[in-house]
């Protein structure tokens, strides 16, 4: 096969190239253009009513979610930890709903730093909930907080306190969830909802 027969394919599927190339790179623009947008975009609030129950009905979704991994999943010291794997599911929830979630310790010691209650809202609620209380609320920064309390079984206590631990009390960590609100919502005393003992069911870290 000579030259001038190659060079006409040569040029058609170099031209293919290019083109490709190009639709690439327009697509790749287009996809940070799209996400720059995004991030511009005002964060969707609601009433504190509305936050209440979303708060509420993703806590429950959180620990049942929580249980399940680690009735089913986790088994052996190789598997990973549920509420660490659920972190990836807040990270989500986050980028989709702008919607937030984190652990923190309440009745033990963090088994990492990262759980650790930073801010006064998360101390005060750590607090409360290793008393027994089922839920710590705020509005502040433009958000609903509330942490709720997930009570640990024996099989969590044996990682974060130890095998060593002989203590028969109840044992608490915290799940804080923040919702965006309406700018000029206002946590009143009225507002307030009334305090609520820990459920004696069952639930896992």
């Amino acid at each position: 096969m000579t030259f001038r027969n190659i060079f006409p394919r040569f040029a058609t599927m170099s031209l293919i190239c290019v083109l490709g190339a190009a639709m690439l790179i327009a697509e790749e623009k287009s996809s940070t253009k799209s996400e720059a947008v995004e991030e511009q975009k005002e964060i969707p609030r609601v009433s504190l009513e509305e936050a209440r129950e979303q708060a509420e009905l993703m806590h429950f979704i959180y620990n049942s979610t929580l249980e399940t991994l680690h009735d089913r999943y986790f088994h052996g010291d190789r598997a990973m930890v549920p509420a660490r794997a659920m972190i990836d599911v807040f990270r989500d929830m986050e980028r989709r709903t702008h919607t937030k979630a984190r652990w923190i310790s309440a009745s033990l010691k963090p088994m990492s730093i990262d759980n650790k209650p930073e801010t006064d809202f998360e101390k005060r609620a750590a607090m409360e909930i290793s008393k027994g209380e089922s839920k710590f609320e705020t509005v502040e920064d433009g958000y609903y907080r509330r942490a709720g309390s997930i009570s640990l079984n024996h099989g969590c206590i044996g990682c974060h306190a130890g095998l060593s631990n002989t203590s028969t009390s109840r044992q608490f960590a915290g799940l804080v969830i923040s919702v965006p609100v309406n700018k000029d919502v206002v946590l009143t005393p009225a507002s307030k909802s009334s305090p609520e003992s820990a459920p004696k069911t069952k639930k896992s870290e």
